[in-house]
């Protein structure tokens, strides 16, 4: 690609970060601050854990030394923050970066104050909370921010039988929301195009920029991404440019979509007895099968597509998504484990992160997906207790503290970020 020129303010070099690397792109999670120079802004946060979402770096040299205030690591160094004079900028989002976040806000709008006193630092996980229907859904959010899980997400899943635009409940939640919760909010369910009772036709678009502008941070897309996914293959691997990823990852950048990918698994005798990419499982079918293609679900799981996960996972790269959350039915609320073929499969063919969810129902199923898999986020689908929840019932959901799978990772040799939650 032909090098551009920028306003030429500040010296340097900006580039994409390099995926034939083995490096995840976008740059998506947390990463600990390097501070280079004192600066009134990163009082106190030196060594403390932000929020990332990016795929492009300004390279730290000689020419722009006297500006970088930070810098991180990710395949290399890269300038995280500049100061000079009352110019000050960040890479990353202090919005959604927690206490530390909350603190250089601080010092940001009172620079003349003595700093915002940053809690010590505290182990946390690669976690996303799936907050499920168990409780008011914002006062468990907030419980769940302040415990230390590092995303929250919204799943509607009736998104597909009700109108989005007028799912006024779900737009409350992520405005009172994010008045609360200073981590990524996601939201999905319902983003597709459609046309109303009255004729008034909604894109995906528009559909997405309403939740945007309520709160969230991403948009997860389900059923419609196998829709689209589909058509690429029909049109032989060609663009439209009217897909919902496409259309949302176009204006918004691919970091803001996620797809849900909800695959069952199908067993087979021979790869060959399927048009799908298949995996030699570690488990044996009912009838002795070695092999098995995970199919793709839309509706919730209620309806079978004619596509398989590996497919769909590199169509939705091609189509602009940023992230995949890798579901699978046949383990979900199973509390047996990740299914870890599942995992491998897709995460070894896709350069964007993949979320491993379905299925965990102890803290060694965590260590166990990180050690096998290059996933870079496990959800916590299951039901993590708080003191407000005492007369919840949770059937077959495990109770697990946060803390405890934490402390479990960190004792497993899991590299996590420090990210600490404030009331």
């Amino acid at each position: 690609m032909d090098r551009v020129s920028g306003l030429g303010v500040i010296p340097g070099v900006v580039r994409r970060f390099d995926s034939s690397k083995g490096l995840v792109v976008p740059h998506i999670g947390w990463n600990a601050l390097e501070i280079t120079k004192d600066t009134q802004l990163l009082q106190e946060v030196d060594g403390h854990h932000v929020y990332f979402v990016h795929s492009y770096h300004a390279l730290p040299s000689d020419a722009n030394r006297d500006w970088i205030s930070s810098i991180c690591n990710y395949g290399g160094s890269f300038i995280s923050s500049i100061s000079m004079g009352n110019i000050q900028a960040v890479q990353f989002h202090p919005e959604k970066s927690g206490a530390t976040g909350l603190s250089i806000l601080k010092n940001f709008l009172s620079p003349n104050s003595s700093g915002t006193k940053v809690p010590a630092h505290r182990k946390a996980s690669k976690l996303a909370k799936r907050v499920r229907n168990l409780g008011k859904p914002v006062d468990l959010a907030s419980q769940y921010y302040i415990d230390g899980a590092d995303e929250v997400s919204f799943l509607n899943i009736t998104g597909f039988r009700d109108f989005p635009l007028g799912d006024l409940p779900m737009l409350e939640v992520l405005r009172c929301a994010s008045e609360k919760v200073f981590v990524p909010l996601t939201v999905g369910g319902g983003i597709r195009d459609f046309t109303d009772a009255n004729g008034r036709y909604y894109s995906s678009l528009e559909v997405a920029s309403e939740y945007f502008r309520s709160g969230a941070d991403k948009i997860s897309i389900g059923s419609d991404a196998v829709f689209a996914a589909e058509a690429f293959f029909t049109n032989w691997c060609k663009k439209t440019g009217k897909s919902s990823l496409e259309q949302i990852s176009r204006v918004y950048g691919n970091q803001a979509v996620v797809v849900s990918i909800d695959p069952r698994r199908v067993y087979v005798k021979s790869p060959e007895d399927v048009p799908f990419k298949t995996v030699k499982v570690s488990s044996k079918g009912p009838s002795g099968e070695e092999y098995a293609w995970y199919q793709c679900t839309v509706s919730g799981g209620r309806d079978s597509r004619p596509i398989g996960a590996y497919e769909l996972a590199k169509a939705v790269e091609e189509l602009g998504a940023g992230e995949i959350l890798l579901n699978c039915i046949d383990c979900d609320g199973q509390g047996c484990g990740f299914d870890i073929d599942l995992v491998k499969m897709v995460s070894d063919a896709v350069t964007i992160p993949v979320i491993a969810s379905s299925g965990a129902g102890t803290v060694e199923h965590f260590s166990e997906v990180f050690e096998k898999n290059k996933c870079i986020c496990c959800p916590c689908r299951w039901h993590f207790p708080s003191e407000r929840e005492t007369d919840v019932q949770t059937s077959a959901l495990s109770q697990v503290p946060i803390l405890s799978v934490k402390e479990h990772l960190i004792d497993a040799g899991v590299e996590l970020e420090e990210h600490v939650g404030s009331a």
